[in-house]
């Protein structure tokens, strides 16, 4: 009976000794198990790391550092030529007249930021001349190897982001026109040349399967042209050519005078008080832009403005008359911005 108790102890000592044998044995698996899941969850947040440096590092070489400064661009000893520089590669050809302003703005991509540029602009789209197929390829290496080959230095290579292009689009003045670059979707390069003699030279272009296009622009300040006309000027003109054709500024499609405006008002006023007998006749002109019949009401308002803006400062109402003729009698053919300027005028017409 004594043997038989003392076997049954040992039996369940053993039981126990194996179960808790195989408990410690299932604690030292899960450790190790979470403990190597560990390692390969750093392993692997390690390397999005790695790869991101080596991206930036790419980056970098080519483009130019995060904050664009001219300065650290060098001068190019290559003689370009005459603006706008280039020619386009053998085979291919501008689609359409090229959009060419002596002077204007025009924004290139900056680190993904459209920064705007003014100079001398050139805009084109280009196609092939139609002996073969456009090549994108074609089109992008002519252009990237021979930047490269005057000195050119590869600011941007990208595309900019839809909040972007929401946010600069409306501050282009060329924005839809001839040679348009700076879309969302678009793959654009931008190169810079710097040159002692010629200035800054800013060149972008892009390119899909089908056509491309390319913007050049030397950069320039804008030369002054606006003179301040005088009461002698007025009737000087009004004497010699019986008219005197002036440039006064009002708001934005508006008949109201700016502050400028209201100078020149002040000149006409002292030109009628020269001469008590002048009469004139104020007649407002406007550009082709827009609806016909609103930009001849547009040019009544203006003549009628500048005719009470002068009763208000002295001048008897019987000397003057007011008529506008919109977009009727234009200087010059409305085929440019400077043209459809000259256009936009006042006219002081002496009257009998």
């Amino acid at each position: 009976m004594y043997i038989f108790e003392l076997s049954n102890k040992l039996l369940k000592f053993n039981t126990k000794k194996s179960y808790m044998k195989k408990t410690l044995f299932l604690l030292t698996s899960i450790l190790l198990f979470f403990s190597c899941n560990k390692k390969v969850n750093e392993n692997q947040n390690d390397k999005p790391q790695k790869e991101q440096t080596t991206t930036e590092v790419e980056k970098k070489d080519t483009v130019l550092a995060k904050k664009f400064n001219i300065e650290d661009i060098p001068y190019t000893n290559t003689d370009l030529g005459e603006f706008p520089f280039f020619s386009l590669p053998k085979g291919l050809t501008n689609q359409n007249k090229p959009l060419q302003k002596n002077f204007d703005v025009c924004f290139f991509p900056v680190n993904g930021i459209m920064t705007p540029f003014e100079g001398k602009l050139y805009k084109i789209n280009v196609v092939s001349d139609g002996k073969e197929e456009f090549s994108k390829r074609y089109f992008e290496k002519s252009f990237e190897d021979y930047l490269t080959s005057v000195g050119a230095v590869k600011i941007y290579d990208g595309e900019i982001t839809s909040e972007e292009y929401d946010r600069y689009n409306k501050e282009d003045p060329n924005k839809g026109g001839e040679g348009d670059i700076g879309y969302a979707d678009q793959q654009i390069k931008f190169y810079v040349i710097r040159t002692k003699d010629k200035g800054n030279i800013y060149v972008q272009f892009t390119a899909n399967s089908a056509s491309g296009s390319l913007n050049i622009l030397q950069e320039a300040n804008l030369k002054q042209t606006i003179q301040k006309i005088t009461a002698d000027d007025i009737v000087k003109d009004l004497t010699e050519k019986g008219k005197s054709i002036l440039y006064i500024n009002f708001e934005v499609n508006k008949a109201d005078l700016t502050k400028d405006g209201n100078i020149t008002i002040d000149e006409i006023v002292l030109a009628l008080k020269k001469d008590p007998s002048l009469k004139i006749s104020i007649e407002g002109h406007t550009d082709n832009t827009g609806d016909a019949s609103k930009n001849k009401k547009l040019s009544i308002d203006r003549a009628n403005s500048v005719m009470n803006a002068l009763t208000l400062k002295g001048i008897e109402k019987s000397r003057l008359s007011a008529k506008g003729f919109g977009s009727e009698r234009p200087l010059v053919p409305n085929d440019s911005e400077e043209n459809k300027a000259k256009n936009r005028r006042v006219e002081l017409v002496k009257a009998k």
